[in-house]
């Protein structure tokens, strides 16, 4: 089995589609550990701010059919790849971590990871003690030292904010 963290992302009808995100993960993974609610802006265009999240789970399926399975959920919510990649988002999957491989066909691990709070930080408080394949140091000591490159107030919120 595989340890994998895929990072969610949302800024049209957050709290809808990102509950729809994951119980469609939950009917595909049994053993899932979901972060807090990380809201920020959005970067690189105008448009609402983001709520994101880290799920952590294991998988037998490979990096390629895994990403074909969390394009699948995308698109079953509504998702439209031919809009400009920086545009506003129904729900965005994004594989980060597969083990502690390294896949250049997949782009894991995700250089967000290194430049983005909103995929550190979930990655932070639920695999703090884990490695960065390349860097090899955990992501509590990436995230303690963490320097965005914006100026904003990365907010967090407890899950249970979704199912309010």
């Amino acid at each position: 089995m595989a340890r994998i963290h895929i990072n969610i992302g949302s800024n049209k009808n957050r709290k809808h589609n990102i509950r729809l995100a994951i119980n469609a993960l939950e009917q595909r993974f049994t053993d899932i550990v979901v972060s807090s609610i990380f809201e920020s802006p959005s970067e690189g265009f105008k448009g609402n701010d983001f709520y994101n999240l880290g799920v952590n789970t294991t998988t037998q399926m490979t990096g390629e059919k895994l990403v074909t399975t969390l394009r699948s959920i995308e698109v079953s919510i509504g998702r439209d790849r031919s809009l400009p990649k920086f545009s506003s988002r129904i729900i965005d999957l994004d594989l980060v971590l597969y083990d502690d491989l390294v896949i250049d066909t997949l782009s894991v691990p995700r250089d967000d990871i290194l430049k983005y709070a909103f995929v550190l930080a979930p990655l932070a408080e639920i695999s703090p003690e884990e490695i960065h394949p390349i860097e090899r140091v955990t992501y509590r000591n990436l995230w303690s030292t963490f320097k965005s490159q914006q100026d904003f107030q990365l907010n967090q919120y407890k899950i249970e904010r979704l199912f309010e």
